[in-house]
């Protein structure tokens, strides 16, 4: 995920650089600049915002399996229990 935004973000603040560059008339040198570090550091920024984004899955997601698993297990001990007791 971290790979994802990093990719799309980058690249995104290149091309928004460029496209800003070439409408206002500024120079080739001054615009390569703006968007190479705009890629640089929308990148990294996606990075950031990706390594978030998995780890809060990655939580969420362990958390509702541990929590259907402790489930799970209640349902099997309560039915032991049930089933040890005999009717008079």
């Amino acid at each position: 995920m971290t790979h994802i935004y990093a990719g799309i973000l980058g690249p995104l603040a290149f091309l928004t650089s460029l496209a800003r560059g070439f409408v206002h008339g500024g120079g080739a040198e001054s615009t390569l600049w703006a968007a190479w570090f705009g890629l640089l550091a929308f990148s990294a920024i996606g990075y950031v915002i990706g390594c978030i984004a998995e780890r809060t899955v990655e939580e969420s997601v362990r958390g509702r399996i541990a929590a259907e698993l402790a489930a799970e297990r209640e349902a099997k001990e309560a039915g032991s229990e049930n089933s040890g007791k005999s009717a008079p």
